[in-house]
């Protein structure tokens, strides 16, 4: 089999030194705060652009629902297009999605604004397969976990930018042209990624040569890898996404019914869930390096579950819930794509794997603030919802537990 030469090879036989690893994180956190925050742009201005075009709410709805749905069906699409144009050249599709249809949300009537924000989900379900392979080729084995932490805070980070800036901007500019400016934030992930694949590095130099191979398996693949190993990270990565938007859609109804807060109260809790999420992305990659897999897992899992439980349990205390909870995601988002990366030996499996895993996981999710809502409006009160979410949680410990002691037996064998 014909496969693409390991990144030292290619820079010794065409003469270019690879740009250095730490350029490319950089510029892959710059790209990350573009797969996320233009989704969350348009919540601070909700109330002037349904206004504004007359939508109602379930119209308005989708303008968070179509990305997530666009993370699920759009993946086999992202997959085949990684494959055919390569990693490097995917993450400019993705960059360029994203820049025109911000633009394009912005700038017409209800069926554009839909349009646009298809195209954004569209492109970003591109960037959330083609990082995990960015990754597993461009940075060594040893700074991996720290990478993909420091991705998923980015992630985290750009959601905040645009969630705490678009409103400001409104008041100066009316929200199309606040909402139309975080274009800029692809416009800087292109510049960081020139930079970085100037000099002609494989991750982006050239398109893989597949129908055969996109490239040989890395030194360090792993010896063994269970077939049911991606499906059951898939099952534990949608679990975690169902809890997540379920969660993140009703939290601050839930506070303000259970104890009275205010909208303003209910919303700093929400963000403290966000923000928290950072430190859990940063955290998580420091815990691999002096333990295995399913050893982090467990008390990172345990935290996570204390959100629901706590909330079901002690509401009073909801500020210890959401920031355990909330640090807790952040760290299993991280973990996640870690055995994503582990778990490939070459571009083409990582690529397969995090479209299965993404795939599969954002239709879970995509059912999360439905079945929450639907399970409230049923029983009348916040402690089956609850119950709900924390039998989700308990589904990605299992889970994302099996696949990570396989992963971890397997480095222990190595």
């Amino acid at each position: 089999m014909t496969g693409r030469a390991p990144a030292g090879d290619l820079a010794a036989r065409t003469g270019r030194a690879a740009p250095p690893t730490a350029l490319v994180i950089a510029a892959v956190l710059v790209v990350a705060l573009s797969l996320r925050g233009p989704i969350v742009a348009v919540a601070p201005v909700l109330g002037r652009l349904t206004e504004d075009l007359g939508l109602g709410p379930s119209t308005a709805g989708l303008l968070t629902t179509i990305p997530v749905v666009c993370f699920a069906l759009a993946a086999p699409l992202a997959s085949a297009l990684i494959a055919r144009v390569g990693p490097g050249a995917a993450v400019w599709w993705c960059l360029a999605g994203v820049a025109a249809g911000t633009a394009l949300r912005s700038s017409g009537g209800t069926e554009v604004v839909l349009a646009g924000t298809a195209v954004i989900g569209t492109a970003i379900t591109v960037g959330n397969i083609v990082v995990p392979v960015i990754i597993r080729r461009s940075v060594p084995p040893s700074r991996t976990g720290a990478a993909t932490g420091a991705y998923t805070a980015a992630l985290n980070v750009g959601s905040m930018l645009t969630s705490l800036g678009t409103e400001p901007l409104a008041q100066l500019l009316g929200w199309r042209a606040a909402t139309a400016s975080w274009a800029v934030l692809a416009l800087a992930g292109a510049v960081l990624w020139g930079l970085a694949t100037l000099r002609r590095r494989p991750l982006a130099a050239e398109a893989p040569r597949e129908r055969g191979a996109e490239d040989a398996p890395a030194p360090t693949a792993p010896a063994h890898r269970p077939a049911w190993a991606p499906a059951v990270l898939t099952v534990g990565f949608g679990a975690q996404a169902f809890a997540y938007y379920g969660l993140t859609a009703w939290m601050p109804t839930l506070l303000a019914d259970r104890l009275g807060q205010s909208p303003a109260e209910a919303g700093a809790a929400s963000s403290v869930f966000q923000v928290m999420a950072v430190v859990g992305a940063l955290g998580v990659p420091v815990l691999l390096a002096r333990s295995s897999p399913e050893r982090v897992l467990g008390p990172v899992g345990a935290c996570w579950l204390a959100l629901p439980v706590g909330l079901l349990l002690a509401p009073e205390l909801w500020l210890v819930w959401t920031a355990l909870g909330g640090a807790a995601q952040g760290g299993v988002f991280t973990l996640v794509f870690v055995l994503v990366v582990r778990l490939s030996s070459d571009d083409r499996q990582a690529r397969r794997t995090s479209a299965l895993v993404q795939g599969g996981g954002y239709a879970l999710a995509a059912l999360g603030p439905s079945v929450v809502g639907v399970v409230h409006d049923a029983t009348g009160g916040w402690d089956a919802p609850l119950v709900v979410v924390a039998g989700a949680l308990l589904v990605l410990v299992l889970a994302t537990g099996s696949v990570a002691l396989t992963v971890g037996r397997g480095a222990a064998r190595a």
